[in-house]
């Protein structure tokens, strides 16, 4: 007779999943707090008619993190050994880039280096769905919205450097 089903278990899918969901909201907090939208050096960017108001950010981000969670998850419960251990450096690596961003643009009030880190996101991006996809078809596709967002920042940060030459 089992007394542990096999999700219940530390290599389970559920456990993955919450450790993803601690990592993801790790980088989530790390990232937010450097974000200052209110400071005098952003309100000042010459930002694109086609910028997002502001709240669409945190409601863009919330499923957009909770979907990482679970595609880290899932596609690393399906894993072993090396696979398992690159899949994992590799959201590791993607999760500080996410919140590198924040630091490099808000906190050293700079797009140039925000256009750095969102270009190494973007690769750190398709490295990751690729690895994921090796593991879970299923889990690399729910990653595809979060890409896209983040190239959609990217070409929002870099009209950015090009509106604000000094920024």
């Amino acid at each position: 007779m089992r007394l542990i089903s096999e999700d219940a278990r530390p290599s389970g899918r559920a456990a993955w999943t919450a450790g993803s969901a601690v990592a993801v909201a790790a980088a989530a907090v790390a990232g937010a707090r450097a974000v200052d939208a209110d400071s005098t050096w952003y309100r000042s960017l010459d930002k694109p008619a086609w910028q997002p108001p502001g709240w669409t950010f945190g409601a863009v981000w919330t499923p957009l993190y909770a979907t990482i969670a679970w595609s880290a998850g899932r596609a690393l419960s399906g894993t072993r050994g090396r696979q398992r251990a690159g899949l994992a450096a590799a959201l590791a690596a993607n999760l500080v880039l996410n919140a590198g961003w924040n630091h490099a643009f808000f906190r050293r009030r700079s797009a140039r280096a925000g256009l750095a880190g969102t270009l190494a996101l973007d690769l750190s991006n398709a490295h990751l769905v690729r690895r994921v996809a090796a593991a879970d078809r299923t889990a690399a596709a729910a990653l595809a919205p979060y890409a896209a967002w983040c190239l959609f920042a990217t070409a929002l940060n870099l009209s950015l450097v090009r509106r604000n030459p000094s920024a």
